[in-house]
C-alpha cells in the first residue's frame, strides 16, 4: 500500500475528487459528521458534551495499580516479535496512542471522532475521509498530520502483526488530500459497511520518529504517542507505569470528558495467579476482574472485605460472549476426523463441573456467538436457509435438520451414557479399543496433549482427561510457563488448548482472522483451530457484506450452525456477569444506569484525588 505522487499532485487529486462529487460524476450522496454508525444514526448528536456513561466531574489524579500474570519484554505492540507490555494497545484502548475515532460504549457500533474532527463517506461506503483536528499533538509536541495516518497504515499493513492485513484487507489505498485530510479508498466491488468504522480504530504513530528506526524490531525504547498517558517507568517482566499528561491535547473533547482520570496507572507482573490474588488481598494493587468461580465463591473473604476496605460487585451484562472451549488444532492429522472430535465432546461433563467446580455460577456455552441475538437456536430460518442451501452437499445434514445442543449428563462426573454413545460412534467409524487403548482406523493410538498456561485450569481439565481415558484416549495435561505457551500458540504448536474466541455486538472483518482459510497457516493469526472450510469462508464474506443489522444477524447464525456441527471445539461455559473486586477508594459510573460492555477502567476514578 503506497502513497503515490508528490504532495502537490495528491492535493490536486483531492480537489478533482471534490469537483467530481459536486458535478455529479460520482452519484453517491456524501455524508459528513462527527460520528458514523454501522446502522442507523449515532446516539449522540454533534452538540453532545460527554458520553452518558462517564462522570465529567470525576477528579483527575490519584493512582490505579493493576496486575498481570506473565511477563513482557517489548514496548512495541504492533509487531509479532516480543511480548508487549500491558496498556500499550495494538488496536484500541491504549494509554499511549490515540486513534482516529473512539467507540460509543452504550450503543451497538458507532465511532465518534477523536483525532478526526469530522468524518466523510458516500452512501455506498466505497471510501472514507477523515479531517483531523489541527490542534492534535504527539507527546513531544509534534503535530499529528495526515502523513502520520497514511504512514501508520502502510507500515502496519507491510510490517505489522497479521491482524492488520486481515482486518484492513479490503483497503485499496490511502491518499493524503492535504495536511489535515486523509482518504481511505476501498477495493472496487468491496461491500463492507463496517470498513469506514474499523479504519477509525487505527492507532496513529509518529512518522517523524519511526521512519528513523527499525519498526519491525521489538525493544524497550520509550515510545511517543498522542494519547492521554506517557510511560514513566518500564522494568521488563516486572512493572510498567504510565502518567497522565497535563498537556494532553484532547482532554476537553466531549469523547474524552470523564475518562482517563487516574494520575498514574501501574501494572505489576506476577508469575502465578494465586500469588497475585494474595497480593491483592494485602492491598498491593487495586482492582481485579475474577474469572475463577471457585475463587470468587471462597477466596474473597477476610478482614479487608469485612471492614469494607475491599468491595466486591457482580454486574450483569448483555455482551456477546463468543465461545470458550477445548479448541482442537485440526492442522493435526489426528483431529481432521470429525467423528473423533464429536466423540471427544461426550467426555466433558459440564453439569458435574458446574456443580462441583464452579459453584453453579456458569451456563453451558453452545454457540460461537453466545449471549447474543446472533447465536443460532432452533432450526434455520428461511433467510438462513437461503445462505446455507447452496452448500448443502458440503455440510453435515444436521445443519438443516437439527438444533445443536451439546451432550448433557446426569452430573455424576462419570457420564457413562455419553461415553457409551461415543464408543459406539467411534466403533462405527473404524476405531478399535484394545488393552485399554483406542486405536484409529489406521492402527495408531489416539493420544494428544492439552497444554495450559495456568495451573488453575488443571482442576477443570483433569476430570475431562480422566473421562477420555475411559474411551481409551490418552490426553495428557501439561502446564507450561507463559512465555513458552505464547510462543507455541503463535506457531500453532499444540494439540488442544483451553481458549476463548470473543465476539463483539457487531461482528465484521475480524471474523476473517478467526475462521478464514487464508489465516489458518499464518503464524500469530487468531484462527487457532486451523479451519480451512470454503463454506465458512463464504459465510464470513456474507457477514462482512451485510447491508443491515437483520442481514448481519442472519449471516452470523448461519456461520454459527456450520461451526457447531463441524465440532471444531468442545464448548465449555459462559457467564453474563462481571465479577469485580476493588479497593474502596475507587469509584465508577452508576452501573444501574449504564451496563458496561466490558470492564474498562478508563471511566473510573480515585476518590482521594485532589
Amino acid at each position: 500500500m503506497a502513497i503515490h505522487g508528490t504532495i502537490h499532485q495528491r492535493m490536486l487529486r483531492g480537489l478533482f475528487l471534490g469537483l467530481c462529487l459536486c458535478s455529479g460524476l460520482a452519484s453517491a450522496e456524501v455524508h459528513k459528521g462527527h460520528a458514523i454508525a454501522m446502522h442507523g444514526e449515532p446516539q449522540y448528536p454533534a452538540s453532545f458534551s460527554h458520553f452518558d456513561y462517564t462522570n465529567p466531574n470525576a477528579p483527575k489524579g490519584g493512582s490505579l495499580r493493576l496486575h498481570v500474570v506473565g511477563s513482557f519484554d517489548s514496548l512495541n505492540p504492533f509487531v509479532p516479535k516480543g511480548r508487549p507490555a500491558a496498556g500499550m494497545g495494538a488496536t484500541d484502548n491504549s494509554h499511549l496512542y490515540d486513534s482516529l475515532t473512539v467507540r460509543g460504549e452504550d450503543e451497538p457500533f458507532t465511532q465518534y471522532g477523536l483525532l478526526a474532527k469530522t468524518i466523510e463517506w458516500p452512501d455506498d461506503r466505497s471510501w472514507v475521509r477523515y479531517h483531523l483536528h489541527e490542534e492534535a499533538r504527539f507527546s513531544d509536541g509534534h503535530p499529528v498530520r495526515a502523513e502520520d495516518v497514511a504512514w501508520t497504515f502502510n507500515t502496519l499493513m507491510e510490517k505489522g502483526r497479521p491482524f492488520y492485513s486481515y482486518y484492513y484487507a479490503e483497503v485499496d489505498n490511502v491518499e493524503i488530500n492535504d495536511p489535515l485530510t486523509v482518504t481511505f479508498h476501498f477495493k472496487p466491488g468491496s461491500i463492507n459497511k463496517e470498513l469506514p468504522l474499523i479504519i477509525g480504530q487505527l492507532p496513529v504513530l509518529p512518522k517523524h520518529l519511526w521512519e528513523k528506526q527499525d519498526f519491525e524490531k521489538s525493544g524497550m525504547s520509550i515510545p511517543v504517542g498522542s494519547g492521554p498517558y506517557r510511560i514513566v517507568k518500564a522494568d521488563p517482566g516486572k512493572q510498567i507505569t504510565y502518567a497522565l499528561r497535563d498537556d494532553y491535547w484532547a482532554k476537553d473533547l466531549p469523547v474524552m470528558r470523564g475518562r482517563n482520570n487516574f494520575g498514574t496507572i501501574t501494572y505489576d507482573y506476577y508469575l502465578e495467579e494465586n500469588v497475585a490474588l494474595e497480593a491483592f488481598k494485602s492491598g498491593n494493587y487495586d482492582w481485579r476482574h475474577e474469572n475463577n468461580s471457585k475463587l470468587w465463591a471462597t477466596a474473597y473473604k477476610g478482614p479487608a472485605f469485612s471492614k469494607g476496605q475491599i468491595k466486591t460487585e457482580t454486574v450483569a451484562h448483555h455482551n456477546p460472549w463468543g465461545a470458550q472451549g477445548f479448541l482442537f488444532n485440526i492442522r493435526k492429522p489426528l483431529f481432521q476426523d470429525m467423528t473423533l472430535r464429536k466423540a471427544i465432546g461426550y467426555a466433558f461433563d459440564f453439569e458435574w463441573s458446574n456443580s462441583n467446580l464452579f459453584y453453579g455460577q456458569y451456563k453451558r456455552n453452545r454457540s460461537y456467538f453466545e449471549n447474543s441475538d446472533m447465536a443460532a437456536t432452533g432450526l434455520p430460518s428461511k433467510a438462513e436457509l437461503a445462505l446455507l442451501e447452496p452448500f448443502r452437499d458440503q455440510l453435515p445434514d444436521e445443519v438443516f435438520t437439527t438444533a445443536y445442543q451439546p451432550p448433557q449428563s446426569d452430573g455424576s462426573g462419570r457420564p457413562r451414557e455419553n461415553l457409551r454413545q461415543a464408543q459406539q460412534m467411534l466403533k462405527q467409524a473404524g476405531y478399535q479399543f484394545r488393552d485399554g487403548t483406542l486405536f484409529s482406523p489406521k492402527g495408531t493410538p489416539v493420544k494428544f496433549e492439552i497444554i495450559l498456561s495456568s495451573p488453575a485450569f488443571e482442576r477443570v481439565v483433569l476430570p475431562f482427561s480422566r473421562n477420555l481415558k475411559a474411551l481409551g484416549i490418552d490426553a495428557s495435561v501439561i502446564t507450561i510457563d507463559s512465555a513458552q505457551y505464547v510462543e507455541r500458540i503463535r506457531n500453532f504448536n499444540f494439540d488442544m488448548i483451553v481458549g476463548r474466541i470473543g465476539q463483539s455486538s457487531s461482528p465484521g472483518n475480524e471474523q476473517k482472522e478467526y475462521w478464514s482459510s487464508a489465516a489458518a497457516d499464518q503464524p500469530n493469526s487468531r484462527n487457532l483451530i486451523g479451519i480451512q472450510n470454503p463454506v465458512v469462508d463464504a459465510l464470513v464474506d456474507q457477514i462482512i457484506a451485510a447491508p443491515n443489522r437483520e442481514a448481519l444477524v442472519t449471516s452470523c447464525r448461519a456461520l454459527d450452525r456450520v461451526l457447531q456441527w463441524n465440532y471444531y471445539s468442545v464448548l465449555n461455559w459462559y457467564t453474563n456477569e462481571h465479577r469485580i473486586a476493588y479497593q474502596s477508594r475507587l469509584r465508577h459510573p452508576d452501573f444501574a444506569r449504564y451496563v458496561p460492555l466490558d470492564t474498562s477502567l478508563d471511566t473510573w476514578w480515585d476518590s482521594t484525588a485532589q
